[in-house]
């Protein structure tokens, strides 16, 4: 089942919660601001083993997205949850998680 996130701001956004039990595939992230590009951090993360970033700073332009597909991401109970960090509070991303 896809989950949908409207993300706004430089805060950090949890998507999926450790050990929530979600597998997923696919990642889409579109730059929804209108006129200004994204740079967007997108991690993995869990206490005691650190954060493993999926992306890094990676510049999403205006009205443009980014697909991340074949993730296989399982996370099982004690696992890592997935969080999005944004550049500017101005920024917006909208996430599609299949």
């Amino acid at each position: 089942m896809a989950q949908y996130f409207n993300i706004t701001g430089a805060l950090t956004q949890e998507l999926i919660a450790p050990g929530s039990g979600v597998n997923l595939s696919s990642i889409r992230l579109t730059n929804i601001h209108a006129s200004d590009a994204v740079y967007v951090d997108l991690y993995l993360e869990k206490k005691l083993k650190g954060k493993f970033y999926i992306t890094k700073a990676k510049v999403i332009n205006d009205a443009n997205y980014l697909l991340l597909e074949d993730m296989g991401f399982d996370n099982k109970s004690g696992g890592f949850g997935l969080y999005v960090k944004l550049s500017a509070s101005d920024s917006a991303v909208d996430i599609i998680i299949k």
